[in-house]
């Protein structure tokens, strides 16, 4: 299995939380300069329209001239002033048109990229209380402006990330399940889904199962790599909390022959941001290691007998022997 590794540049340069700011502010030029510095990194997931203010073209000159492969383009329909409502859900037809057509222009800078890919997340559009928004209208919406964006160029994918909350209390796109709804109410093939990793934590999933799930209905197109405590999505390194989660995820990407992008949204609050890059791919890259050591083919006996008990027992003693075979039984 050929995973690839990308770093998401918005990493590379100032980072926020609701009570502080970590990092300093660095220029697009200096941020990409940082990422070529991650070992390890493969690529680069720059994001549109922030990356590419306030020249679009000479931004793409210098995304190109830094000479990295860029993973995916990472539309924000979130973070401008006009999507404070929502954007593809918003009241106002004239700020989903803006969504829409964010998307479609993400579309073109990812074709120009040399990427076939755009991933997005559309946060802001849910609700916060009982009766405040329709619901049925939120997903006609929805469904009616991620075909119309998708439709607009059929060599670039669309990937959409879901998440259960924040910015909305309660976001439309909130878990697995409802992103292959609406991919197969869509009904394009190159519309799909991003899981986040973290987001699929704080919604209670089982990562490794969204996964497979998405995998077996071929719609798991791209995914973002961190990791929290369940409760909030920290964005923190991965397996520094959820390890068996990790190694999980890694055996189902085996099992179903995935060899897409992984890419890192991991926060410095405390330290380098290179080297807290360069410590998330290598987590990630130790964990396919230990999967190696455990075995896939004696994992996939292990599921199938049912034992629990077993499965651990083998997992343990493989931390601490390289080579199973000899142990007693």
């Amino acid at each position: 299995m050929q995973l690839k590794h990308s770093v998401m540049i918005g990493f590379m340069g100032q980072q926020f939380d609701r009570f502080h700011e970590y990092q300093s502010a660095h220029s697009l030029s200096e941020r990409l300069e940082m990422a070529s510095r991650v070992r390890g990194g493969d690529g680069i997931e720059p994001v549109y329209p922030q990356d590419f203010r306030p020249n679009i073209p000479e931004s793409v000159d210098i995304i190109r001239q830094a000479g990295m492969p860029v993973s995916a383009v990472n539309v924000n329909v979130k973070g401008d002033a006009i999507f404070r409502r929502g954007s593809f859900t918003s009241p106002d037809p004239a700020v989903r048109r803006q969504a829409v057509d964010y998307v479609k222009t993400g579309m073109d800078l990812a074709a120009e990229l040399g990427t076939d890919m755009v991933t997005c997340c559309p946060l802001i559009d849910g609700h916060n209380y009982s009766f405040e928004a329709d619901y049925v209208a939120q997903w006609r919406w929805l469904e009616e402006g991620i075909a119309e964006a998708a439709r607009h160029r059929s060599d670039v994918r669309v990937s959409l990330e879901y998440k259960p909350n924040e910015s909305r209390n309660y976001v439309v796109l909130g878990d697995m399940g409802r992103s292959l709804y609406l991919c197969e109410r869509i009904g394009l093939p190159h519309v799909g889904v991003t899981m986040d990793v973290g987001h699929a934590l704080v919604a209670k999933e089982t990562p490794a199962e969204m996964l497979a799930l998405a995998g077996q209905a071929n719609r798991l197109l791209y995914v973002h790599f961190n990791d929290n405590g369940r409760e909030w999505d920290w964005d923190m390194l991965p397996s520094s909390v959820n390890l068996w989660d990790t190694i999980e995820m890694l055996f189902y990407m085996e099992r179903l022959n995935w060899d897409g992008w992984l890419a890192y949204d991991i926060v410095t609050r405390d330290g380098d941001p290179v080297e807290t890059m360069e410590v998330g791919i290598e987590a990630v890259k130790i964990g396919q290691e230990l999967l190696d050591r455990f075995g896939c083919d004696r994992m996939q006996a292990l599921i199938d007998e049912g034992v629990p008990a077993k499965t651990l027992q083998h997992m343990l003693r493989s931390l601490l022997w390289a080579d199973t075979r000899n142990q007693r039984t």
